[in-house]
């Protein structure tokens, strides 16, 4: 049995968007529609986007919460939905965030008086010295509540909690409106089940009675079968995605815990066989990969209770196996492991990974617990999630927003102009002092660590006094807070005191291109004397130009992050532990703490790109090092080395996540053998107190040949941060600096 039939895989493919459309891009992943939509059941994107502003123009004078219910209430009455014969799951047509003019707004009004901040912010932009935005929709509700009770018994929960407080005393006007925005929110939810259901009962289909008879159970109560739940999680995923601008950054609380009990019911009484549910899963995964999103879209799988028993079960192996025969790259799947994960389950996901599947990042357990213990308590940090990429979070009880990427590299270059930035044309950091007085390396780096700091200390500033205010009132987490019990106790928005953590967090962008570019600085300057710091700095503002043995002795020095060279090593744990001393523990504006994160995002391009050439024989422009791995190229001692460069940092000092970026030759993973070697890598890595790992098994031979025939490639996947993507949709520039790092590693 075929898990979907090919004419239903060419329905779901452009059920979001057509993929050969040329116009279509996949960073604005909330921008598109999908075809074959009934028109006559709701409003076109102009007259949508039009109704919704004279209906704010209404509201004028009442809480931020009730105006954002009442617009999201109106857009899923007016929205255009379909229940296609080709699918199990809903059609929904409006996309674009149609609320973020709002959130906009709301924005801008709480921004208002920080114009200096502003300033700041997009002089870090444009300078590449660091990334702030206010992070308002990074969150993992919680799936259980949601399955448990359903979005009727949400709203009833919800309502239960506001008349016990209000029995005890007389709520707050902030109270009053965060439960009457939950109500009105969710009453529209229960409203868009009735009406895909009535669609689906007058356009009957193969499929059509079992979504309608699942509709029904949902618009009702809790769902009952494996296929009630995951249409519940889809509906979900899909109104707080793109309506209610919250990314809900997992796919189920552990997909396959969250759902096993569906799933053993329904077979154990026999209300659906495994070809059936495999087929549900099928559809329902299918969902995400069709939908585009660049950064992919995250669930974790397995994991250990605090007994030291295994959360892997059957349905862990059968995500797996749909997954793998459907040959997906979205969602990307985090695995938690441990030494109580089963070895068949971990030689699964490698056996995967080694066929060229690289969605997979390990995440690991005894690492995050003990990250998490700088700020959770040992049974909070026992019952951890995995949120994006592999960041860390107390299941249904943590709220962690990223304030600011901050660029290790442009303090190297600040030193060199005394904080001078030649891009603004303006002081932008500190003087820390003319080159006559940078007379020892130490001088040197003690003037970066001044730059850096400046930095960090602005975002942190701006973090606390205009972020953390803002969050709950720019954009009222409704549909995520409806899930958190807690924060229904208290009632407190989930983003604004709700939770029990309420952290921050900041990531630390282009560590190893920082590290590589002070040793260079050390070697080439101090220590042997090759340049001056004026005739260093000269040769970068020409970018090389006419310096090119000067870059190639630079780009070729032994002491380069990655190959376990000791006074590297050395020097990389110092900056670390600087980084991390500056960000861990430091109280934000909302009552928690900042976390410390490696981990780069796009930022390893998007601040390469403004950045000049580097002492580290970088040229301007080029992609700076991502997360804890290596500059492109760099890495040439293997990876047993590479491994004890990154674990000589103590990655679980960075209680949000720490990731490092294998990559291997496929001649050094083939057979039993290379399988082996695989699984010691992970369990080195896990033993030693590693956090999250990717790899990229990939031969520099295939990837040229991939760069002349692409068509010969179309699903060559390849991991690039926390996501991976396929290999024909990277830039010319990206995939030269993977065929330079694959070269680092070829045997």
């Amino acid at each position: 049995m075929d898990i979907i039939p090919d004419e239903d895989l060419s329905y779901l493919k452009t059920k979001y968007h057509d993929p050969s459309d040329p116009g279509f891009n996949p960073f604005r992943r909330y921008l598109f529609h999908g075809g074959n939509y009934d028109f006559s059941t709701g409003l076109d994107d102009e007259t949508m986007g039009k109704a919704l502003r004279e209906h704010f123009e209404t509201l004028d004078g009442k809480p931020h919460p009730v105006v954002k219910a009442e617009l999201f209430a109106f857009a899923l009455d007016h929205a255009v939905i379909d229940v296609d014969p080709h699918d199990w799951f809903v059609g929904f047509y409006n996309w674009g965030r149609p609320l973020s003019f709002l959130t906009e707004h709301w924005k801008a009004e709480a921004f208002r008086g920080f114009e200096e901040e502003q300033e700041f912010m997009k002089d870090c932009r444009k300078a590449g010295a660091a990334a702030l935005w206010p992070d308002f929709d990074h969150v993992i509700p919680d799936w259980n509540s949601l399955l448990k009770l359903g979005f009727p018994g949400l709203l009833m929960r919800s309502e239960t909690f506001r008349n016990e407080l209000s029995a005890k005393r007389t709520l707050t006007d902030s109270e009053t409106a965060l439960f009457d925005g939950i109500s009105i929110a969710l009453s529209a939810v229960i409203r868009l089940i009735r009406r895909y259901g009535s669609y689906a009962g007058s356009h009957p289909s193969e499929k059509g009675e079992t979504v309608r008879e699942s509709l029904a159970r949902l618009e009702n109560g809790a769902p009952e079968t494996f296929f009630d739940a995951l249409q519940c999680i889809y509906l979900y995923f899909m109104l707080t995605e793109h309506v209610d601008s919250y990314q809900t950054r997992s796919i189920g609380n552990g997909l396959d815990t969250t759902l096993l009990r569906f799933y053993e019911s329904d077979l154990e009484t026999g209300r659906f066989t495994k070809d059936e549910l495999a087929s549900f899963l099928g559809y329902f995964l299918m969902q995400f990969s069709a939908i585009g999103n660049y950064w992919g879209h995250p669930l974790y799988l397995g994991g250990t209770k605090a007994s030291g028993e295994t959360k892997i079960n059957a349905l862990s192996y059968e995500i797996l196996r749909v997954y793998s025969e459907l040959r997906l790259y979205n969602p990307k799947i985090q695995i938690l492991y441990d030494e109580h994960t089963p070895k068949a389950f971990a030689e699964t996901v490698l056996k995967q990974i080694r066929k060229g599947f690289n969605s997979y990042v390990f995440c690991m357990v005894p690492g995050f617990r003990k990250a998490m213990s700088a700020y959770a308590s040992p049974e909070d940090a026992a019952e951890f999630e995995v949120s994006g990429c592999y960041e860390s979070r107390v299941y249904a009880n943590e709220v962690s927003a990223v304030v600011s990427y901050v660029n290790a590299v442009k303090p190297v270059l600040l030193v060199l102009s005394n904080g001078f930035d030649e891009t603004l044309g303006k002081q932008f950091g500190p003087e820390t002092g003319a080159f006559s007085t940078l007379k020892t390396f130490d001088d040197f780096l003690n003037a970066y660590f001044t730059q850096w700091d400046f930095v960090i200390e602005k975002s942190i500033r701006i973090g606390n006094e205009i972020f953390d205010p803002a969050l709950g009132f720019v954009n009222p987490s409704l549909m995520y807070t409806a899930t958190v019990e807690s924060a229904l106790k208290l009632g407190a928005d989930g983003y604004a005191g709700g939770v029990k953590y309420n952290n921050s967090s900041i990531l630390n962008c282009g560590f190893a291109s920082a590290v590589d570019s002070l040793m260079a600085v050390k070697k080439l300057v101090y220590d042997e004397k090759v340049v001056t710091l004026e005739e260093l700095k000269d040769a970068l503002d020409r970018n090389f130009e006419g310096d090119e043995i000067l870059r190639l002795e630079a780009r070729n020095l032994k002491q380069k992050y990655g190959n376990s060279d000791p006074e590297t090593d050395a020097l990389a744990r110092r900056l670390s532990d600087h980084f991390v001393s500056r960000v861990q523990g430091r109280p934000n504006g909302r009552g928690g703490i900042y976390k410390a994160l490696m981990h780069s995002a796009r930022m390893f391009i998007e601040q390469g790109k403004a950045l000049g050439a580097t002492p580290d024989g970088r040229r301007a422009g080029e992609e700076l090092s991502k997360n804890a791995s290596p500059a492109p190229g760099m890495d040439k001692n293997g990876a047993t080395s590479l491994l004890h460069s990154a674990l000589h940092l103590e990655p679980s000092r960075y209680a949000e996540s720490f990731c490092l970026d294998v990559f291997l030759h496929p001649s050094v993973t083939e057979g039993e053998a290379g399988l082996a070697a695989l699984k010691g890598i992970l369990d080195v890595y896990e033993k030693q107190g590693g956090m999250a790992i990717q790899f990229n098994i990939v031969s520099p031979d295939v990837l040229r040949d991939a760069i002349a025939h692409p068509e010969k490639y179309s699903e060559l996947q390849v991991r690039v941060c926390g996501w991976n993507v396929y290999w024909k949709d990277l830039s010319r520039e990206e995939q030269e600096a993977y065929i330079l790092r694959a070269e680092g590693v070829q045997p």
